[in-house]
C-alpha cells in the first residue's frame, strides 16, 4: 500500500494487523482519486472509519487544505498517525477518536466537509446511521460530497428520504463506490 500521486508520492503505509482494516487496493484508491481530482484540491476532508489513513493522507498529498480521520480503535488511530507523520502531512490533520455516528454533530458544528469518504465494515449499516446523522447535521458544504465504499448488495434506497441522492455508483467487483450529494446539489 503507497500513496499514488502528490507530494507524498510513492511513500509506502503501513495498515493495522488483523482482520478489522480492509485497506483499499492501490488500484480502487487510484480510480477513485481520478473520479474525485476536480474536488480535492484546497477542499476540507473527511476520513470516517479510516482504518490506516491512507484515503485522507491521498487526499492530502493531492492538495486537500485538511483532513479530518475518525476510527473507534486505537490500533488503527496509531497507524494513521504514524502514516501522516511518515508522509509528513501530519500538520494539516486531525486525529479524532470515536464511533463515526457519534462525532458528526460536533464535526457539524466545528466546519464543513467538501468531501466525505467512508469505509465502514461491511454488513452492519453503520454508512445509514452515519448519513442519518448528516441529514440532521449540516455537516457538507454546499456542493459537498459523500463516498461510501460498501460491498455490492448494500442497498442506499433510503437516500432520498434524508435528502440525499446517489449521482454515480462504480462497482469494482464484490464492492463499489457510491457517490453521494444533497439532493439537487451541484450535478
Amino acid at each position: 500500500m503507497r500513496v499514488i500521486a502528490g507530494t507524498a508520492r510513492s511513500l509506502k503505509l503501513t495498515a493495522p494487523k488483523g482482520l478489522e482494516v480492509r485497506p483499499t487496493t492501490d488500484r480502487i484508491k487510484e480510480t477513485l482519486f481520478n473520479i474525485l481530482s476536480p474536488d480535492i484540491y484546497d477542499a476540507v476532508f473527511l476520513d470516517l472509519f479510516c482504518g490506516s489513513g491512507a484515503i485522507g493522507i491521498e487526499a492530502l498529498s493531492r492538495g486537500a487544505s485538511e483532513c479530518v480521520f475518525v476510527d473507534n480503535s486505537p490500533a488503527s488511530l496509531d497507524c494513521t498517525r504514524a502514516n501522516l507523520e511518515h508522509t509528513r502531512l501530519d500538520g494539516r490533520a486531525h486525529v479524532i477518536r470515536g464511533e463515526a455516528a457519534g462525532v458528526i454533530s460536533r464535526l457539524a458544528a466545528e466546519k464543513k466537509y467538501d468531501v466525505v469518504f467512508m469505509d465502514p465494515p461491511y454488513g452492519k449499516q453503520l454508512e445509514k446511521q452515519v448519513l442519518e446523522q448528516m441529514a440532521v447535521h449540516d455537516i457538507l458544504s454546499g456542493d459537498g460530497i459523500v463516498i461510501v465504499e460498501a460491498d455490492t448488495a448494500t442497498e442506499f434506497d433510503y437516500l432520498p428520504e434524508l435528502g440525499f441522492e446517489a449521482y454515480r455508483v462504480k462497482s469494482y467487483g464484490s464492492n463499489k463506490h457510491v457517490f453521494i450529494r444533497k439532493d439537487g446539489g451541484r450535478y
